[in-house]
C-alpha cells in the first residue's frame, strides 16, 4: 500500500500502557492524525516468547499499515526488544520508533556519574534491552536494573498515587537509592509507570533525574518528522496545553468496554467503548 506523505503516525502497544506514549505525542506534535492499536486479546507480550512477540508485532504493523500510516511507533517495552530489528527488516522505508532507545539515549545525556537505574516489568528487566541500548551509548556506564511488576497492576487499578503507591514505591527503590554509589538517573522502562510518577519521585533523593520513556519517544518521533528535538527527558511535554488539533482512531482486538475504562485512566481524558473498534489479527 502506498503510504502519503499526509498520512496518520500509526502506534501499537499490547494493551492499554502505550497509551502514554500517545498523550505524549499528541503534546509535541498536536496537529497530526493518530491511530492507535491495542493488541488486548493477546496481552501480556511480556510472558511470551520473543518469536511469539515478533509474529504478533508484524501482525499489528501490516493492520495500521493497511490504514495508511507513514510511521510506526512501537509503544511497548517488549515488543520493542524483541521485533524493532524485525519490523524495519519487513518494511525498509517505514520508518519504525520503539521505546528503548530514546529512553537510554536521554538517560546517558542526562546522568552525570553514569549510573543509571531501570525499572520495568520482568520480561523487560530480564531481557536486558535497556542494558544493551546504554552500554552502546556508553560502554563504560553501570546500569542497575530493577522489576517494579506490582506497577503494573496498580497503574491499571489506579492506584496511581497516595500512602500505598508511595510505600510501594519506596519498598522497590530505596535499596537502590540509599547505597554510597546510588544512581543519579532513573529511567521508567515501562509505559505503565509514568501513571505513578509522583509516588516514584516522592521515593527519590532530590537530585535524581528521572527518565520518562513515552516522552523522550515522542521527542524521537517529533524529530524523525523533522520537527526541533533536543535532549528530553519528559519534562517539557505537556499534551494538556497543546492546541490539539488531529485525530485519533482507537482499535483494539478484545474488549472495547475495559480498554475505554481502563485507558482514560492513562491518556488523561474520558474514552468512549462505542469510539474503539474491535479488529481481528
Amino acid at each position: 500500500m502506498t503510504r502519503s506523505r499526509a498520512g496518520p503516525i500509526g502506534v501499537f502497544d499490547s494493551g492499554v500502557g502505550g497509551l502514554t506514549v500517545l498523550r505524549a505525542l499528541r503534546g509535541v506534535i498536536p496537529a497530526e492524525n493518530l491511530i492507535y492499536l491495542g493488541d488486548t486479546a493477546r496481552l501480556p507480550y511480556g510472558t511470551k516468547s520473543a518469536d511469539t512477540v515478533v509474529r504478533y508485532s508484524l501482525q499489528c504493523a501490516d493492520a495500521l499499515l493497511q490504514r495508511g500510516v507513514r510511521l510506526l511507533v512501537v509503544a511497548c517495552n517488549t515488543a520493542s526488544a524483541s521485533a524493532l530489528d524485525p519490523l524495519r527488516r519487513h518494511h525498509p522505508r517505514l520508518p519504525v520508533i520503539g521505546v528503548i532507545e530514546p529512553g537510554a539515549k536521554a538517560a546517558v545525556a542526562a546522568s552525570v556519574s553514569q549510573h543509571i537505574a531501570v525499572i520495568g516489568t520482568e520480561g523487560t528487566i530480564g531481557g536486558g534491552a535497556y542494558q544493551t541500548a546504554i552500554h552502546r551509548l556508553n560502554p563504560a556506564a553501570h546500569v542497575t536494573s530493577l522489576a517494579c511488576s506490582l506497577f503494573v497492576a496498580m497503574a491499571e487499578e489506579g492506584w496511581t498515587s497516595g500512602p500505598i503507591a508511595e510505600s510501594v514505591a519506596r519498598r522497590y527503590l530505596e535499596p537502590i537509592f540509599t547505597t554510597a554509589d546510588a544512581p543519579d538517573t532513573l529511567v521508567l522502562g515501562c509505559t505503565h509507570f509514568p501513571l505513578l510518577a509522583a509516588a516514584i519521585r516522592a521515593a527519590l533523593p532530590p537530585h535524581v533525574a528521572i527518565v520518562d520513556s513515552a516522552a523522550t519517544t515522542a521527542a524521537a518521533v517529533l524529530e524523525e518528522l523533522g520537527g526541533a528535538a533536543g535532549p528530553h527527558n519528559g519534562t517539557a511535554v505537556d499534551p494538556d496545553a497543546a492546541a490539539i488539533s488531529g485525530t485519533v482512531k482507537w482499535l483494539a482486538t478484545d474488549g472495547a468496554a475495559r480498554f475505554a475504562r481502563v485507558g482514560s485512566a492513562f491518556l488523561g481524558e474520558t474514552l468512549h467503548a462505542e469510539t474503539v473498534e474491535i479488529i481481528d489479527l
